[in-house]
């Protein structure tokens, strides 16, 4: 085939991969040279999304109680929460996501999300994993996602961190990383044990009430002057002006502050504080926040005895009613209740088809990339103490918004949900999809502080179905 036909490919469509074109130049098929061929791959499509918001939930989200109904299980190990029809003909999840199965013409569920590596199987390297679209048993720590994107495109937001956790303080969520890239683009987390205490207020953004009003003015004309004084400003300067624009802005706690939030908007999220950290996504991203994740774990809290370690961690009796702390649990991953509780797929259930609806009402989701992401599914099979375990082999995530085509299955499971059969995605897919949402060049390296290149999302393929 001619030279022309190839570069029309591969500056036209994103299927053609990074992996393919080196394959191609490898071959000397075309002539291509192999930074041509890093060049070209590099290119996709244009950005559709302005911003991303991720709603990680930690902890190994049983697919198969959820997006992925299996009901051609054996009885012994077949998840009790029945197939339920959705808004789009054909496209099923369980009873476990009822009100979410009225958005479903939004969402595109990726059913054939799998490791191709092991190593990341525990809860922390795969967090660290679905954090960064990179392996982390890698020769080099990469940074997560929202660094990069963060330390690329910036934020039009000049009043808050372009890359933000909510809250941060969970058991993962130390996991996060900024690697070789510079400080400035490490994950601000707003801490808050529990986000819907009307006493919760943001620390670190906001200046000391004794720092505030004439103070403040004060110390900033002093600096102003102090650089006026200087022969050159040091590059420090821009990180005090962003500061100070923070610590300035009335609208960073307008940003945090669900008490301008009206009683229907916060309801609808659902009480407690899942819905109110899901609410948080929503409120960040309409300030122009350039990449928000949520890890919503819920806290323990007085009145819910029973439950001390609310993640998807289902060793123990998965299909308690209540608590999972019941004769013949093993202590790994207990303390939590059973997925079909309130605290758990409940509130996961009312607050995501909420966040959907809502952004999709206020105009926000055409412009903002939706990703419901865990580390890794669990096993298709029931263990001995009525649990299931880490499973890789198989799991669901979920897109929306920013140009994604909702009402769509991508990939299949097997018919007991343990292996992927057709369309199989790993991390690093999830990783490039992002980046190519965003408009991120994946051909052109980020560099460590000696100067050496590093390509990243390079492992990894957009997932062409959300293109």
């Amino acid at each position: 085939m001619p030279l022309d036909w190839f570069h029309r490919r591969a500056e036209g469509s994103p299927s053609l991969s990074r992996r393919s074109l080196l394959r191609l130049a490898a071959g000397g098929v075309v002539g291509l040279s192999l930074p041509r061929c890093l060049a070209l791959a590099g290119k996709g499509t244009p950005a559709r999304a302005k911003n991303v918001l991720v709603i990680l939930e930690q902890g190994g989200l049983s697919h198969i109680d959820t997006w992925d109904p299996k009901p051609l299980q054996i009885s012994d190990d077949r998840s009790p929460y029945k197939p339920i029809a959705t808004r789009v003909p054909g496209m099923q999840f369980t009873e476990l996501l009822t009100k979410t199965a009225h958005v479903a013409d939004k969402l595109a569920v990726v059913r054939s999300m799998y490791h191709a590596r092991g190593g990341a199987d525990a809860h922390p390297n795969g967090t660290q994993y679905a954090l960064s679209g990179s392996h982390p048993a890698g020769a080099l720590e990469m940074p997560d996602i929202g660094s990069i994107a963060s330390h690329l495109l910036g934020s039009a937001c000049k009043y808050l961190p372009p890359y933000i956790m909510v809250p941060g303080n969970n058991e993962q969520a130390a996991e996060t990383r900024h690697g070789f890239l510079p400080a400035a683009t490490k994950v601000f987390k707003t801490g808050g044990h529990d986000l819907s205490d009307p006493a919760w207020k943001i620390n670190g953004l906001v200046a000391r009430d004794e720092n505030q009003g004439n103070r403040l003015i004060d110390r900033r004309r002093l600096r102003l002057t102090l650089k006026d004084q200087a022969a050159h400003d040091s590059g420090m300067g821009r990180f005090y002006d962003q500061a100070y624009d923070i610590l300035a802005s009335p609208k960073v706690s307008e940003a945090f502050d669900f008490r301008r939030e009206p009683t229907r908007v916060r309801e609808r999220y659902g009480p407690g504080h899942r819905g109110a950290c899901y609410l948080m996504g929503r409120k960040l991203i309409e300030a122009g926040t350039r990449f928000v994740t949520i890890d919503p774990r819920w806290p323990q809290m007085k009145d819910m005895p029973g439950g001390g370690n609310l993640n998807w961690d289902h060793h123990d009796h998965i299909y308690a009613k209540g608590t999972c702390e019941l004769p013949g649990a093993t202590g790994a991953g207990a303390g939590r209740y059973g997925i079909g509780h309130h605290v758990m797929m409940g509130s996961v259930d009312q607050a995501f088809s909420a966040l959907i609806a809502d952004l999709h009402e206020r105009g926000l989701l055409a412009e903002t990339l939706v990703c419901f992401v865990t580390e890794f599914g669990r096993t298709p099979k029931i263990n001995t103490s009525k649990g299931r375990d880490h499973w890789t082999h198989a799991y669901s995530i979920v897109f929306a918004g920013a140009g994604v085509p909702g009402g769509q299955v991508i990939g299949r499971s097997d018919k007991e949900g343990g292996y992927v059969l057709d369309q199989a995605h790993t991390p690093e897919d999830y990783a490039a999809t992002v980046y190519e949402k965003l408009g991120i060049d994946r051909g052109q390296p980020l560099y460590t502080s000696g100067n050496r290149p590093v390509y990243f999302g390079h492992a990894g393929e957009p997932i062409p179905e959300l293109l």
